[in-house]
């Protein structure tokens, strides 16, 4: 366990080719901060052999080639960034601390069509619809991170308990869904499969390959949805998403 500027950090291994890096503080503000903090370090300071980083909500998997560099070398790199790699509250390079926050207001189809799994995260919150509907409307989102295909990862779900992910995970949703897993939300880029709860979609394009800058978010912005019909929706000029105001 290595201390950092914000807690302990710890670097096991993960299988023969990977490390797992968490932050085991009792507040998950920090948690979830600190992991942002360390990843934008050591993507900074990519080791030799180090083939992917993939980002979890409170963990970061570093992936590496076994034939260009060993799991002891991977482990020191990781202890070493974290000694020196910034508090959140510092802001680290290409977070939120040294750019504007954006906000985004993304409409949303909530429907059976779109929405496969809203009316199971009804009877599972006690809740109707329509009423899961309004208090997602109602929530305002942080984007903590941008996940697997670019994806924004989100907290700030306000329902009256935590929403279980799927028993067995769908194997194509379509791009634009908006899913939901304990107190958080996510976008779907690209079609694929996915164990979130899929209970709506916007018919916006959010990640663009071919755009000089092909993602709509970054993290620190707040994302909040507001329901259209399916009409609206159809109506809607809904190209690339682009953030309804900006701030410091």
């Amino acid at each position: 366990m290595t201390t950092a500027p914000y807690g302990a950090v710890t670097v096991e291994p993960f299988g023969d080719s990977a490390v797992m890096v968490t932050i085991p503080h009792t507040d998950q503000a920090v948690r979830r901060a600190g992991i942002v903090a360390f990843r934008d370090r050591f993507l900074a300071n990519r080791p030799h052999g180090v083939l992917d980083v993939v980002s979890g909500l409170e963990s970061l998997l570093i992936e590496f080639d076994p034939l260009q560099t060993a799991l002891p070398h991977v482990e020191y790199a990781a202890r070493l960034v974290a000694r020196w790699a910034p508090s959140p509250s510092d802001g680290p390079a290409g977070s939120a601390g040294s750019r504007a926050v954006r906000a985004f207001a993304i409409p949303v189809v909530f429907d059976d069509e779109d929405g496969p799994d809203l009316a199971s995260v009804a009877e599972e919150t006690g809740l109707t619809s329509a009423e899961v509907v309004e208090a997602i409307a109602g929530s305002t989102f942080t984007i903590a991170l941008l996940g697997a295909a670019m994806a924004p990862m989100m907290d700030g779900l306000k329902l009256p308990r935590p929403v279980r992910r799927r028993a067995e995970p769908r194997t194509d949703v379509a791009p634009g869904a908006i899913m939901i897993a304990g107190t958080n939300a996510i976008i779907q880029p690209f079609p694929g499969p996915t164990g979130w709860r899929v209970v709506g979609r916007t018919p916006h394009t959010i990640v663009d390959i071919s755009r000089p800058d092909p993602v709509s978010f970054g993290t620190g912005d707040t994302v909040r949805f507001v329901p259209v019909s399916r009409a609206e929706a159809a109506a809607l000029d809904a190209g690339f998403l682009l953030p309804t105001e900006e701030s410091v």
